[in-house]
């Protein structure tokens, strides 16, 4: 799905583009197909509270999934700096809000990220920005935690990057087996992080709880 990119605000100081408007072509294609869905549910798509629906739904979706339009690695790019710091940055407790490809469900949760850098660093914020970018798209975790990875890897070439998500995903809560407090967390590692060492000082700093 693509936004036509006279419907975006350019946001030059950030990097990335903001959506405020809605490709009319899209909303009117997705509200059809909607429509025809709801009705062959057995609803009235004319009675007062479906009305507007389908097309509340299509505006929704390329909500949703506008992460295809922007580039995450020209976000970083748009916010590093040389510097010497060669310790552990770590940005932790990132929301995360992405749709399950398998039943276009929501699955939600918290992504941490860490990376020592090597030579540059890079804006803070921009680091949740990736999270984002890769988060707004039809997903499954495993995946979206290998992007976040290798997009920071590639782009910053730090001494190492780490990743780990935690989620809980409605299509488990939902339907099918229905645990409500079943959790998924996948991580993903590259460079120093690999080292035991390494690896458990970030595990221990992303679990403690500041005072």
């Amino acid at each position: 799905m693509s936004i036509d990119k006279k419907m975006l605000e350019q946001n030059e100081m950030d990097g990335y583009a903001k959506i405020d408007q809605y490709n009319p072509r899209l909303v009117k294609t997705i509200s059809e197909h909607y429509a025809s869905i709801i009705s062959s549910l057995g609803e009235d798509i004319d009675r007062d509270g479906l009305k507007k629906t389908p097309e509340r739904v299509a505006k929704a979706l390329q909500f949703l999934t506008h992460g295809y339009d922007l580039n995450a690695a020209d976000i970083l790019k748009s916010a590093m700096f040389k510097d010497k710091y060669q310790q552990m940055v770590i940005v932790k407790d990132i929301e995360i809000y992405s749709l399950c490809e398998h039943h276009l469900l929501p699955f939600f949760g918290k992504a941490h990220v860490a990376y020592i850098p090597n030579g540059c660093i890079v804006g803070l914020s921009k680091i949740a920005r990736v999270v984002e970018v890769f988060a707004r798209r039809l997903q499954v975790q495993e995946r979206l935690t290998t992007e976040i990875r290798d997009c920071i890897q590639d782009t910053l070439n730090p001494l190492g990057v780490a990743v780990v998500i935690e989620a809980k995903h409605l299509c488990m809560l939902m339907r099918g087996i229905q645990k409500q407090n079943s959790v998924a967390t996948t991580s993903a590692f590259t460079g120093e992080f690999e080292n035991d060492k390494t690896r458990g000082e970030f595990i221990r700093l992303i679990s403690a709880k500041l005072a």
